[in-house]
């Protein structure tokens, strides 16, 4: 393996106290506070880290906007981190810093970062669930909760000009797979030493998303819960604390399957609580859906966009369909 997913977001912020609060009641544990900085660490190591946007040590890259303004990604070995710093180096620069984090830019100018990082183990219990006929909670209730406290950052999310190009960075330099592919809109990617179904989303800046508007910019950021009930919780949380509402509640993704709630971020873009994601491994499939069709099963709140009922359209990714696999019923092809 090589890359394990992220490790470090650090967010350029145009208010430091108010971003902390946010993310203080978003349930993430405040590590360290300066005048200049919070650092939040979650269950498994990984971290947020927020500095104002004038900051010198926020790099310069095509990102504009508060948000996340560089993402590090955690390598689980030393050689591999070595052979993919020596690839960088072929053709841009790449800073070390003084502790050992490799800063470079991607292509299309995304700001990344590689350091060493080996995750903790995350322990959860979700709750046996019962359905009518099948009883795997027996005079048990379900758990009590008082909080969210989010595990693990699963995904971050950017809308970049020509998507496609910084995909093809992503799994020509850094060793990520493709997931699956937002037909015209964006390419799900994950990382060659995590199951989750992706720890990256680019999505075409030009498309007509909420959040987007033709410039390299942070979307969201997706922190992982155990289940559905700590989702919810997290969810209301936030909404008696005064912070503002998602705009399309919650819902579970077509494409991935994960259950989701996305909220606008003081920090920048919306922050996402996230569980019960699709796990992937070099044996899948890469898909190719219509943005509709993939953006959710189901939703609490249904946006204007989505109150027509979506057409069944996807399909196998061409040159990842076996001889053997079956054809989707309904989809209109490998196109793109």
């Amino acid at each position: 393996m090589a890359i394990t997913g992220i490790k470090t977001l650090l967010y350029g912020v145009d208010d430091l106290e108010t971003s902390t609060r946010y993310f203080q009641d978003f349930g993430l544990s405040l590590h360290e506070r300066s005048a200049a900085h919070s650092h939040f660490r979650l269950e498994d190591g990984s971290e947020v880290v927020l500095r104002p946007t004038s900051d010198p040590l926020i790099p310069a890259s095509s990102l504009e906007g508060i948000g996340v303004r560089e993402v590090v990604w955690g390598v689980d070995d030393e050689a591999d981190l070595r052979d993919l710093l020596a690839d960088l180096r072929r053709d841009r620069e790449v800073r070390v810093d003084a502790d050992g984090v490799a800063h470079f830019l991607g292509d299309c100018g995304m700001p990344f970062a590689l350091a060493m990082f080996r995750r903790r183990p995350i322990v959860t219990a979700p709750d046996p669930i019962n359905s009518p006929g099948r009883f795997n909670r027996l005079n048990q209730t379900r758990k009590w909760r008082v909080r969210a406290i989010p595990k693990t950052i699963q995904h971050v999310v950017f809308g970049i000009n020509d998507h496609e190009a910084a995909f093809r960075f992503l799994r020509d330099r850094l060793r990520f797979r493709l997931s699956d592919v937002m037909k015209g809109c964006g390419i799900f990617a994950r990382a060659d030493g995590n199951n989750d179904h992706h720890q990256i989303f680019i999505v075409e800046a030009k498309t007509t998303l909420e959040g987007l508007d033709g410039k390299n910019r942070f979307h969201h950021a997706n922190f992982g819960v155990e289940d559905i009930d700590e989702l919810m919780i997290g969810v209301n949380t936030m909404e008696r604390r005064g912070w503002p509402k998602s705009s399309v509640g919650l819902g579970r993704h077509r494409l991935s399957s994960g259950l989701f709630c996305y909220m606008p971020c003081a920090a920048g873009g919306q922050a996402e609580y996230g569980t019960d994601f699709d796990a992937l491994d070099d044996n899948w499939i890469p898909r190719i859906y219509e943005l509709k069709f993939s953006f959710s099963a189901w939703l609490t709140h249904l946006p204007p966009f989505m109150m027509e009922e979506p057409a069944w359209d996807w399909s196998y990714a061409p040159g990842y369909v076996p001889e053997a696999a079956p054809v989707a019923v309904g989809a209109k092809g490998p196109d793109r």
